[in-house]
């Protein structure tokens, strides 16, 4: 398309944003999808699944709630109206990525990889609404959800890195430990969703579908893996001593021990008080906290070249000469240290 017909390179010609407002654009839009997250478990937690009972209206004659519905209809409906302020946080970071000097493709890439899953998931929610809750719909829809966090993330590491080949900071057996903690994480995860599903909280005072297995069971299940997860870091944090690896691996494995730890706190109080609302909600956003501390702990492991300046006349700055690459396991310099 010509630059004349092109909107973004409209845009670019008469706003440059920086690099700050770029990687600003990116948490917001990490902010946004926890959002998504939380007030979708409010949802469920308030049994307003159904407030709004058909899909993409809220009744069949109506867009909106009516009076008659009550809060539950609001408390749904506000629920969807969320998804637009998600779009519209992800549609600014697409924008600036795009406008930017020298343009940063692989933003806007991972920008629009965020809105389709934001546009897949909305149909899900509908799919959700319009088979009464089934739980395995359900459940589909907070993976998605999950996976939509997962790309923000990526999205605003990358936002504050350059675009140059990622280079590794740790060895190899060290690469591979942390991935078996991301897929330890995963399948936490995944096993809480099922609880959820299994579970008391059916998302509507009308009787709903459940997975027919014991929530109990399949809670114990769950905190095993937890015990996974905490040996997983744990041994994690000791191998980064081991090979001296640079600060900003080590500080993210502390502070995912953190999240950990907290989140594991706030599970067994729900436990013990036979999981009241509040603390369901709590864990729900604990649950986003240790997700994003797992893929941190991952992205620290990487190293990119900063993203380079622009010139005056709107041509990138040649980026400074990549020092040698280290091999995948070759232990960080001593300046690194």
């Amino acid at each position: 398309m010509p630059d004349s017909l092109n909107p973004f390179a409209l845009i670019a010609r008469r706003w440059q944003p920086s690099a700050r407002f770029v990687e600003r654009a990116a948490l917001a839009a990490v902010v946004m999808s926890v959002v998504i997250v939380v007030t979708g478990g409010a949802v469920r937690l308030t049994e307003s699944g159904l407030g709004c009972p058909t899909w993409p209206t809220c009744t069949d004659e109506s867009l909106a709630p009516t009076h008659a519905m009550g809060v539950h209809g609001a408390i749904e409906f506000g629920n969807r109206m969320l998804t637009y302020v998600l779009c519209a946080a992800i549609g600014l970071l697409i924008v600036a990525a795009r406008a930017r000097t020298p343009v940063r493709r692989p933003l806007t890439r991972l920008g629009w990889a965020q809105f389709w899953i934001v546009m897949g998931n909305a149909v899900v929610g509908g799919v959700t609404v319009l088979t009464g809750l089934n739980p395995y719909i359900v459940s589909a829809h907070f993976l998605l959800s999950t996976a939509l966090l997962t790309v923000a993330v990526l999205t605003w590491q990358r936002a504050r890195e350059g675009d140059g080949p990622a280079r590794a900071a740790v060895p190899g057996p060290v690469r591979q430990l942390t991935w078996l903690l991301v897929a330890a994480a995963a399948l936490l995860i995944v096993a809480g969703t099922v609880v959820t599903g299994a579970g008391p909280h059916a998302g509507d005072a009308e009787e709903v579908r459940r997975i027919p297995l014991n929530w109990r069971e399949i809670t114990q299940v769950h905190v095993d893996l937890v015990y996974v997860v905490l040996g997983l870091t744990g041994a994690l944090w000791f191998a980064l001593r081991a090979v001296r690896a640079p600060a900003a691996p080590r500080r993210a494995v502390l502070a995912l021990l953190a999240v950990l730890l907290g989140q594991g706190v706030i599970g067994y109080v729900q436990y013990v008080l036979h999981l009241p609302e509040v603390v369901v909600g709590m864990h729900m956003f604990g649950s986003c906290l240790v997700w994003i501390a797992v893929l941190r702990v991952l992205l620290a492991q990487r190293e990119r070249l900063p993203v380079p300046p622009a010139a005056p006349g709107g041509e990138p700055v040649a980026p400074p000469a990549a020092a040698p690459a280290r091999t995948a396991d070759a232990a960080p310099s001593a300046a690194g240290r």
